[in-house]
C-alpha cells in the first residue's frame, strides 16, 4: 500500500473515532492499536481487536482491508491457515492492489504445503510492488525449499538491494549459496549477516557448513559450536561439528555429536547428504 493509501486509512480512523461518543473512543483507540499489533498483543487479542474493527466499520472499505489483513496474519500465528487465508482473501477483494495480503496469504499457503499457490501470491505481490522486500524473500525460500537455487539466489540478489541491513537476507544468501558450492561468495554473505547481527545460531550454522565445504575442519567446528552456544539443540549444527570432528580424527567426540545429532532429527544424515556432504 503506498504512502497515500495508508494515510487515507488513518484519515479513515480518525474519521471514525471523531463519529463516535466520547466515552466509546478509548474502546476504539484499543481496537486499533491491538489490530495493527501496536499494543502488547497476543494473537487471540489482536484477532479481537480486528474481529471489533470490522463489525463496527462494515462500510469502512479502507479499515476493512487493513483489519482482514491484521486478523489474517494472527491466524497465522496461531498456525490456523485456512482462517487465514479466508481473512486474506477479503482484503484482496477489497483492495486488489494491496501487495501485503497476497504476500501474507502466500506464506499461509507455503505453510501448508501448497507451494503452487503461495508462488502465484508471491508473483502477485511482487508485480504490484517490485520493491517489496519480503515478497522477494519468501519467494527465495519457497525456491530453496524445491531446491531451485538459481532461481532462491536471484531473489536473494534482490533482498540484499532492498534492504541492506537486514541481516536474513545475506545469512540465507549465505546458505543457499553454500548449497550451490558457491563457497567463497557463501563466506563473504555470512560474514555480512554476522556483522550485522552476530547472536543468531542459523547464521554461524550456515558458516560452519560452509567451512565444512571448504575442509577447513577447525573453522567449521569453531562456528558450530557458536551455533550450539545460541541454541544447544540445533541438529545440523550437531552433526556438522561431528562430521568436522571426524575429518580431525577426533572420532570419539566426532560420534558423540552425531548420535546427539540423530536423537534430536532422525533424518539428519539424509538432510546433509542433500547438503552434498558425507
Amino acid at each position: 500500500m503506498s504512502g497515500d493509501a495508508f494515510r487515507s486509512v488513518v484519515s479513515a480512523l480518525l474519521f471514525v473515532m471523531l463519529a463516535t461518543p466520547v466515552v466509546a473512543q478509548q474502546s476504539v483507540i484499543s481496537n486499533v492499536e491491538l489490530c495493527n499489533g501496536k499494543a502488547p498483543a497476543t494473537p487471540e487479542t489482536q484477532i479481537r481487536g480486528c474481529s471489533a474493527l470490522i463489525k463496527s466499520d462494515a462500510d469502512n472499505a479502507k479499515v476493512l482491508t487493513i483489519a482482514y489483513n491484521n486478523r489474517g496474519n494472527a491466524y497465522t500465528r496461531l498456525g490456523q491457515y485456512d482462517l487465514a487465508i479466508k481473512d486474506y482473501d477479503s482484503s484482496i477483494n477489497l483492495d486488489s492492489h494491496y501487495a501485503k495480503p497476497l504476500n501474507n496469504r502466500g506464506v499461509a499457503y507455503k505453510k501448508k504445503g501448497d507451494y503452487d499457490h503461495a508462488l502465484q501470491d508471491f508473483d502477485a505481490a511482487i508485480k504490484i510492488d517490485p520493491d517489496y522486500a519480503d515478497a522477494f524473500a519468501n519467494r527465495a525460500v519457497l525456491f530453496q525449499e524445491k531446491a531451485d537455487y538459481p532461481k532462491a539466489l536471484k531473489d536473494f540478489d534482490e533482498v540484499v538491494r532492498l534492504a541492506p541491513t537486514l541481516r536474513s537476507g545475506w545469512s540465507e544468501r549465505c546458505w543457499t549459496r553454500a548449497l550451490s558450492d558457491d563457497l567463497n561468495g557463501a563466506l563473504a554473505d555470512c560474514n555480512k549477516a554476522i556483522q550485522l547481527d552476530p547472536n543468531v545460531a542459523t547464521t554461524f550454522d550456515s558458516r560452519g557448513l560452509t567451512y565444512l565445504k571448504m575442509a577447513q575442519w577447525d573453522s567449521a567446528i569453531a562456528d558450530f559450536s557458536a551455533a550450539l552456544r545460541l541454541n544447544p539443540k540445533l541438529a545440523t549444527a550437531l552433526y556438522g561439528r561431528g562430521l568436522a570432528k571426524l575429518k580431525k580424527g577426533e572420532t570419539a567426540s566426532g560420534n558423540s555429536d552425531l548420535a546427539a545429532a540423530k536423537t534430536s532429527q532422525q533424518d539428519i544424515a539424509a538432510e546433509y547428504a542433500r547438503y552434498g556432504v558425507h
